[in-house]
């Protein structure tokens, strides 16, 4: 991944994570696997972490501590109605962006 396409990943992380949790509840390192074979092939997992624990502080997902076999409990998050919210907005902002990147790619050509 080159330093635009991470730069623009940055501004869209947040959602991307809140979009796997729509999916099914998750701990950090399941979303990140995740994202990784999605293509998200560069993506620390301190940098996933660090969106976890600010969409927690945020009140946008449930928490459950979970008993891991090798280590702590796990913290297992869940999107709440909160960040179902937030997720659709972020849809919509999403929509109304790439359409008018598309409008200015199809003027340029």
């Amino acid at each position: 991944m080159g330093r635009q396409d991470t730069e623009m990943l940055k501004g869209v992380l947040e959602g991307v994570v809140l979009a796997v949790l729509a999916r099914r509840p998750a701990y950090g390192y399941e979303i990140t696997a995740d994202l990784r074979d999605r293509g998200f092939a560069d993506l620390a997992e301190g940098t996933v972490y660090a969106i976890l624990v600010r969409i927690e502080q945020r009140g946008l997902v449930d928490i459950e501590k979970v008993a891991s076999e090798k280590g702590p409990p796990r913290k297992v998050f869940t999107l709440n109605d909160t960040g179902r919210a937030q997720l659709a907005e972020f849809w919509n902002t999403w929509s109304l962006l790439a359409d008018r990147l598309e409008q200015l790619r199809d003027e340029g050509n």
